[in-house]
């Protein structure tokens, strides 16, 4: 049975750039047999927070965020592609998130970062590895960092230049690595409930 993987992806700009890292990463997950679905948060467009998916009555909450906790359920593992504001995290993707807790434990999450700049949003990833941690999921080693991102990949999200080929040589071990951890967090799930 395919490896269900969820795709997250949060700016909220006009010009999207980070997009083609999104599209990038559902292509290849795909060719290498995963089930894998994107979601945009902008497209979701769910308010800032005020109540999480868990604090509504059951059955009462929005459209959107049930059929999302659905989605996040239903997952296997999870890719985060992340820009980087100001040092920072996007504020798009963390609202999105945030909005779950629990939905998302025990399972494996990867990071995939990138900037305009050489930094290719490093700074972003780091601080993405802890909030994914501390919300119950467990983050792979793998990385995948890109930047600048007008120079590795199309507006179809297709390698071009050094920083494409770059991107190219790494991928294949960030899916090795997700795939891996998806699966031994399958397998231990079926064989053992979650202790909580």
């Amino acid at each position: 049975m395919a490896i269900r993987v969820l795709v997250l992806y949060g700016s909220y700009r006009s010009d999207r750039m980070g997009i083609r890292l999104a599209d990038y990463i559902v292509a290849g997950l795909r060719a290498r047999g995963g089930d894998v679905e994107f979601v945009d948060a902008k497209a979701i467009g769910l308010p800032m927070l005020d109540r999480m998916y868990k604090e509504y009555a059951p059955g009462s909450a929005p459209e959107a965020l049930e059929s999302l906790a659905s989605k996040i359920r239903a997952a296997d593992a999870f890719v985060f592609v992340t820009g980087e504001y100001n040092w920072g995290m996007q504020p798009g993707l963390k609202n999105l998130t945030d909005h779950f807790l629990e939905e998302w434990f025990w399972r494996p999450a990867a990071i995939a970062s990138y900037s305009a700049g050489r930094i290719a949003g490093a700074r972003s990833a780091l601080l993405w590895h802890g909030t994914l941690s501390e919300m119950g999921m467990i983050v792979i080693s793998s990385t995948l960092s890109v930047g600048p991102i007008a120079q590795a990949l199309t507006a179809e999200g297709k390698p071009i230049g050094e920083a494409g080929l770059s991107l190219d040589r790494a991928f294949p071990r960030f899916a090795d690595d997700l795939f891996w951890w998806s699966e031994a967090a399958k397998m231990q799930r079926a064989r053992r409930p979650p202790p909580y």
